[in-house]
């Protein structure tokens, strides 16, 4: 990917409803050059081609010499047959969350960029979350934390179980927070809605004596996206519908016997996760700098997001 062009030729495949958004974000950025669409649906890919303003490419073979990198928002049963042939042929790909349907397709594919020397950015878009990015700043040896990601039943979701439709998110989160190498998994789940894991605890527990708890929904009322962080010292509480971290920690003042507890909410510059991540990758695709969650990172959070599943089915 030597010479590349001033403005980055970028195609997105699959434009469903996050593949939409992708086009979209791409057509304003002005390092970028949206070239096309591609979508097994035609008259939906001809829709977004004419609303982000691009053209419509029949299939992967159009791309070819075409394109400089190219976003993969295809249903995840596909990742592994639309990236396998863009990344042999050395055009970076940013693939949707989780890598790959199985952890055979994802190391397949995190070889085949390793080996082509190709970008590969998993779509853990959290990751680009302004609060996220301010949490991690703010940790230091975790002892506990806890997670939670609630949602109402969305129909469109529903070829994947909600760990890897959901809780994969914090599980990305949590192994790059925590100092220790994972060691147990204990898990709990059951179908609701679908004939598939619908809500889901998971208890992770770490080398160093430190635990996670994850809770995931698809089934809920009230939609909750809550990270808790306890650490020597400090607790810190991170909202990532509003991008707010809160912090608390012990004050002594002079003459208590025991400290007071000072709370105080951390200045965040709200952005949306979206628009830093897609920004992040032509980034990388220009500067050949690593991703931030690139093709290991993701396949290390598909392999405990089965784990998971493995532990509820029995």
């Amino acid at each position: 990917m030597d010479n590349l062009p001033p403005r980055l030729r970028v195609a997105v495949i699959g434009v469903g409803y996050l593949g939409r958004f992708h086009a979209l974000i791409y057509a304003n950025m002005p390092a970028v050059e949206l070239v096309a669409v591609v979508d097994q649906d035609p008259a939906r890919a001809q829709r977004i081609a004419a609303e982000a303003g691009c053209a419509v490419f029949p299939d992967l073979n159009a791309l070819l010499g075409q394109v400089d990198a190219a976003s993969v928002v295809v249903p995840t049963k596909a990742h592994f047959a639309v990236a396998e042939p863009l990344l042999q042929q050395g055009i970076p790909v940013l693939l949707e969350k989780p890598i790959a349907a199985d952890r055979a397709e994802a190391e397949r594919l995190v070889h085949i960029a390793e080996t082509t020397g190709t970008i590969l950015q998993v779509g853990h878009v959290e990751r680009f979350n302004a609060g996220v990015i301010a949490l991690a700043d703010q940790i230091q040896r975790p002892r506990f934390l806890e997670a939670q990601r609630l949602g109402s039943f969305v129909e469109r979701a529903t070829d994947v179980d909600v760990v890897s439709d959901l809780m994969i998110h914090d599980i990305d989160i949590i192994l790059s927070l925590m100092e220790g190498d994972l060691v147990q998994v204990d898990a709990l789940g059951t179908p609701v809605l679908t004939d598939q894991i619908d809500i889901a605890h998971a208890r992770l527990s770490f080398s160093d004596g430190a635990v996670a708890n994850v809770v995931a929904s698809r089934v809920s009322e009230k939609k909750v996206r809550q990270i808790r962080v306890f650490q020597e010292q400090k607790y810190l509480s991170l909202d990532f519908l509003h991008q707010t971290l809160d912090r608390a920690y012990p004050e002594w003042i002079p003459g208590q016997r025991r400290p007071s507890i000072r709370r105080e909410r951390l200045a965040i510059q709200p952005e949306p996760p979206l628009d830093r991540e897609l920004a992040h990758f032509v980034h990388c695709v220009r500067t050949r700098q690593p991703p931030l969650v690139d093709g290991r990172a993701g396949l290390r959070a598909l392999e405990v997001a089965l784990q998971i599943q493995d532990c509820i089915r029995g």
